[in-house]
C-alpha cells in the first residue's frame, strides 16, 4: 500500500511529490467543458487577449486544485483514506497557464485521534503547488479521515 496510515504520519512531515505535470490546453478545455463552466477566462482566447490582464486563457482553478490534491494521493492517502472531510483556505496566488509544469508538496499540519472510531484518525494536510518558475500557484488545507495501521 502506497498511502500512509494515520499512525505513520507526524506533524511537520513534508512530502515532496515526484510526480510533475505539464498542463495542456486540452486539460483545461476538457475540464471546463465536463464541469459545465463556460467562463471566458478558460475558453475564449480573444476575450482574454483583449479584456484581461493575462492576455491569454488561464487554467480553470478547480482543475488546478484537483491536480494538486491528486498528485499527493499516491504517497499520502492511497488505500488508507476513509473519507475526504473538507478543503479550507483554498488559494490561487498566481494564475496557471497552458504549458505550465506543476509540482506539489504536502505538509502534515495536524493529527487528531477520532473520538468515535478508535481505528481511525483525522489528518489535516497543507498542499502547495508550484509552477516551473517556483512560484506558488495554489494551496489548500485538507482534512481527511485516515485508517490506523491494522493491529
Amino acid at each position: 500500500m502506497a498511502g500512509r496510515y494515520f499512525d505513520e504520519l507526524e506533524v511537520g512531515q513534508v512530502f515532496r511529490h515526484e510526480i510533475r505535470r505539464t498542463i495542456t490546453e486540452t486539460d483545461n478545455v476538457w475540464f471546463s467543458a465536463i464541469t459545465h463552466n463556460p467562463a471566458y477566462l478558460h475558453l475564449d482566447e480573444e476575450y482574454c487577449r483583449t479584456e484581461t490582464e493575462f492576455g491569454t486563457r488561464i487554467v480553470n482553478s478547480c482543475f488546478t486544485l484537483s491536480l494538486m490534491v491528486g498528485i499527493s494521493v499516491a504517497e499520502t492517502t492511497l488505500g488508507t483514506a476513509i473519507a475526504n472531510l473538507g478543503w479550507d483556505e483554498v488559494r490561487f496566488p498566481k494564475p496557471v497557464f497552458h504549458g505550465d509544469t506543476i509540482r506539489v508538496e504536502t505538509e502534515v499540519a495536524e493529527l487528531r485521534e477520532s473520538r468515535s472510531r478508535p481505528d481511525q484518525g483525522i489528518v489535516t494536510f497543507i498542499h502547495r503547488a508550484y509552477n516551473q518558475k517556483n512560484e506558488l500557484v495554489a494551496s489548500c488545507r485538507r482534512a481527511g479521515l485516515q485508517k490506523k495501521r491494522p493491529a
